[in-house]
């Protein structure tokens, strides 16, 4: 079975070895490590400048895996738990995480989500031109799509490739989270963004 899974290989004259899905699976995990070191104090200062939830999560079998979180100080609280995987549509880290998508990348997504979740705040071709929206500001936001009363501004985190290799998010409850706030938060959590791209590498803007 772990042969058919490419878990492990198997050499007439050495026996068995590392697969190369398991080799993949390290490399995958290493980079998690890596980037969660290296975010970990940034996620500290913009929970505490905001008040929020701040959470950072990686693309993980079409799924938004969180790696991080560092709670919020506000009365009501975001649930959310390092390990959790969570939908991409819906999700502002799930969006972050697809704004370098194609469109027939993101229509797949789309049809795929809306099997298992067919109740959602907009059809398919408002999501498109909201994910084109996202991708040309370099930002995305979740109103109240994942979570009732709960809003949250993300961004992608990229690595030396210019690849999206993460995101990081802010999330309150929407009695905290008004338009005009939200409208401050896209700089500071793209600026924080793109600060911990900068250690990982990335020279682009």
């Amino acid at each position: 079975t772990l042969l058919e899974m490419k878990s492990l290989r198997l050499s007439p004259r050495d026996g068995y070895s590392l697969g190369a899905k398991l080799l993949e699976l390290g490399w995958a995990t290493s980079q998690q490590i890596t980037i969660t070191r290296i975010a970990h104090p940034f996620l500290l200062k913009l929970a505490a400048d905001t008040g929020d939830t701040v959470n950072l999560g990686v693309l993980d079998n079409e799924q938004v895996h969180y790696i991080d979180k560092i709670p919020g100080t506000r009365r009501i609280q975001v649930r959310c738990v390092i390990g959790e995987r969570q939908p991409l549509r819906p999700t502002g880290l799930g969006k972050a995480l697809l704004i370098d998508a194609d469109e027939d990348s993101l229509r797949d997504l789309y049809m795929r989500e809306a099997r298992d979740q067919p109740q959602y705040r907009y059809d398919l071709k408002s999501w498109l031109e909201v994910m084109k929206e996202y991708a040309a500001e370099g930002y995305a936001l979740d109103l109240d799509e994942n979570e009732d009363r709960i809003r949250c501004v993300a961004a992608p985190i990229r690595d030396m490739t210019g690849r999206i290799a993460a995101a990081i998010s802010v999330s309150s409850a929407q009695q905290y989270m008004d338009d005009a706030r939200m409208r401050t938060l896209r700089e500071y959590v793209k600026d924080t963004a793109l600060a911990i791209s900068r250690e990982l590498g990335y020279s682009g803007t």
